[in-house]
This record gives C-alpha cells, sequence and structure tokens, in this order.
C-alpha cells in the first residue's frame, strides 16, 4: 500500500494538487482513497461534493473523506480523557473548561494519524492520498509519533508500577478520581502498538511526502526548512510539485516576458535545491480547478510521462558506519546550517536538534554504551561520531 502526503505553505494548491493526484491514479486503474487532515478541509469543495468522516465513492476506484479529529480523539483517547475531564472537576475546574484540558496539546494531529494508519492498512486501496495542513502543522503531523512515543515509554511504565500498589489503597483514603485498569489498557495499546505502527508507516519506502511550491522566494525557502526536517525525522520526500507556473505560451507575450523570465528563473532553482527529487509542473490554470472533469485534466498534466502512485525518488535515511572502535551515525540534513545544529547524548537515546526540530533517536544495542566523542556537519549530511569512552576525543 502506497501513502503519498502532500504539504505546503497555505495558499500554494496542496488541496488541489492532492485531489488531481487521486483522480488521476483512479483513472489508471489504482484503487484509491484522498483524505484531508487539515482541519479546515476544504477537499469537499474542491471535488463540488460534501464529504464526510466516512469514504465514499466519487468514482470507480475513487474514495475520499475528511478525519474528523475529535471522533477519533473519543475512540483512541477516550478512557484517558474522561479520568482527566473527571479529575480537572474534582479539582473545581467547570466542565467546559476541563474538556477543553483534557485535549492534549497535539492530540488531534496524533488522532488523525492513526485514522490514517487504520485506513492504509485496511487493503482496500493500493493509494493513500493525504491532503495535510500547511506546511508546519504538517510537521507536528508527521513528528508526532516520535514526541509522543518518546514521552510514554517513559511515563507509562513508572505509573503502572505506582499505580499497582497505591492506588488500591488511596481509593480508601481519597475522594479524587484514580485511573483504572481501562486507562492504562488504552494507554498501552497507544504506545506499544498503534504510535509504533505510525512510526513504522511513516518512515516506510512506501510513505512519501510531496512539497507542494509556487515560484515565490517565500514559499521555495519554507519548502526547503520543510525538506531538513522532514530528512531529520527519516519521512522521505519523493518530489516537489511546481504549481502555477505561468504557460510558454503566455509568457511569450510581452507583458507577461519578464514574469516569464522570472519564474523560468525560479524552476531552475527548485530543480537545483531538491535535486535528486524530480519537480512535478503544473501550469497556472485560467480559473480555480474544481469539479473531477478539471482534476482529471490537471492530473494528466502533472504526470505526463509518470504514474501518481510512484516512488519517484528514494530519500537518505539515517545510517551508521563502523569507524575504528566506534560508529559514526550519518543524518541527511539538505540545506541545513551548521549553526542551527547542536547533539547531545543520554543513555541510550541521541537527540539531534535542526533549527526549531528536535528529535531523539534510540540507538542500537551495541551502539548504546559508546560515548558521544563529536558531530559536523558535511555539505548535506550530520556525522555524530559514538566512541568507547576511554578513547580521547579527536
Amino acid at each position: 500500500m502506497r501513502l503519498v502526503l502532500y504539504t505546503g505553505k497555505g495558499g500554494v494548491g496542496k488541496t488541489t494538487i492532492a485531489a488531481a493526484t487521486a483522480v488521476c491514479a483512479a483513472e489508471r486503474g489504482c484503487r484509491t482513497l484522498v483524505a484531508s487532515a487539515d482541519a479546515a478541509h476544504s477537499l469537499g469543495d474542491v471535488f463540488d461534493h460534501r464529504l464526510g468522516p466516512d469514504p465514499i465513492e466519487l468514482a470507480p476506484g475513487l474514495h475520499a473523506l475528511e478525519i474528523d479529529a475529535r471522533t477519533e480523539l473519543e475512540r483512541h483517547w477516550g478512557s484517558i480523557r474522561s479520568f482527566l475531564v473527571s479529575l480537572f472537576v474534582h479539582q473545581g475546574v467547570e466542565a467546559v473548561v476541563a474538556e477543553e484540558l483534557a485535549l492534549l496539546p497535539g492530540a488531534d494531529e496524533l488522532m488523525t494519524l492513526l485514522a490514517v494508519e487504520e485506513l492504509s492498512a485496511s487493503e482496500r486501496y493500493d493509494l493513500v492520498v493525504l491532503d495535510c495542513a500547511p506546511t508546519d502543522a504538517a510537521l507536528r503531523l508527521v513528528t508526532l509519533p516520535d514526541v509522543a512515543y518518546r514521552s510514554l515509554r517513559v511515563l507509562l511504565p513508572l505509573f503502572e508500577a505506582i499505580s499497582g500498589i497505591a492506588v488500591p489503597i488511596a481509593r480508601r483514603l481519597l475522594s479524587a478520581p484514580l485511573p483504572g485498569a481501562e486507562v492504562f489498557g488504552e494507554a498501552d495499546e497507544l504506545l506499544n502498538r498503534r504510535l509504533r505502527g505510525l512510526q513504522e508507516r511513516l518512515r516506510d519506502d512506501s510513505t512519501s511526502v510531496r512539497l507542494v511550491v509556487t515560484p515565490e522566494r517565500m514559499v521555495i525557502d519554507e519548502a526547503r526548512r520543510a525538506w531538513t526536517e522532514l530528512a531529520l525525522f527519516e519521512v522521505g520526500c519523493d518530489a516537489v510539485v511546481l504549481n502555477r507556473r505561468l504557460p510558454p505560451e503566455a509568457a511569450s507575450e510581452a507583458w507577461f516576458a519578464e514574469r516569464g523570465r522570472l519564474e523560468e528563473e525560479r524552476q531552475r532553482e527548485v530543480e537545483a535545491l531538491f535535486a535528486p527529487h524530480p519537480v512535478l509542473v503544473a501550469p497556472l490554470q485560467d480559473d480555480e480547478v474544481r469539479g473531477q472533469r478539471r482534476l482529471s485534466e490537471l492530473g494528466a498534466q502533472l504526470f505526463r510521462g509518470t504514474q501518481p502512485q510512484a516512488v519517484l525518488s528514494s530519500p537518505e535515511r539515517v545510517y551508521f558506519e563502523r569507524d575504528g572502535a566506534g560508529y559514526t551515525a550519518v543524518f541527511p540534513l539538505p540545506n541545513i546550517d551548521p549553526a542551527l545544529v547542536s547533539v547531545a547524548k543520554v543513555e541510550d537515546e541521541l537527540t539531534v536538534t535542526a533549527g526549531a526540530r528536535r528529535r531523539s533517536l534510540v540507538l542500537p544495542r551495541r551502539i548504546a554504551p559508546l560515548e558521544l566523542s563529536g558531530a559536523r556537519v558535511d555539505g548535506s549530511r550530520l556525522h555524530v561520531s559514538l566512541r568507547p569512552g576511554d578513547e580521547t576525543t579527536p
């Protein structure tokens, strides 16, 4: 099963591109689902069709839905949320406020991803196309499984150990709500099956992010930062879509000549900056693209000579090299500024901070006892040296 996520700066047309991809894939015989993960859904508007949280068939082989994060939250976080609400209410918090407090930061995005994972694992589709929120929210979406897994991996065993001894006694002495077995059961299910499954899905070779840009400096710069941060978390980017490119026939007219020259320059820049990823070009349309006929036409232009479900390029992943008595961990970080990188190691975790993003990598067992010896940025890669503790730092 193939999973393709589209994101980009707000207003670049990512929803239209995602919908056109899905229509094109379905027309070419691929069982396709297109889903919106953006809280401000516009996928139904692009299709001119009312969509809801359940998949509906729009054409042979083409289904669509708009994910309802609140519904998914109740399914996957219900017992934990109920406990938190009752605890807040007991402390004197108003019920409405308690409901909001129980929605922990990032919970909506996490539940959206869980819904995508279930759809991807259903085997009903060959391709799932996900229309994500604008870039920064999409980056939170794909990095949340790492952050949530790391937190719960530490806290859950501690809470369970305490509750096994303290809760039975405390229930006799306190009136405050205390977590029951169903709360821990739900948390354990979230940690050991669902979050682990999400991590594997996002780092699988069959999953790709496609960045949608327009020929504008701010848009291209934001996409470059997103590419770096995706690489840090080993979420593969396989293509860039240059949307709303002025057609050559329009650029030949005197009034558009300068604009056409600028866009040609920006296209060459995008091709150079994001190499070796291919750049798919979607021309500027004479009107907004709505409805399956117009989406079909756009999809045919976009994927002329290739298949929308294909893996269009294979990104580098984090890997380890033997280095004498130690190892070097190599992180691909395209376009990274060395001044924005920091590295730390605590027990068996190596933490890399690149700009605003931080990733903690659990080291393989044979490497975990080694000590952090040094780090350097070489071109588009971060090299982190790990060596035995009795060796001197080079």
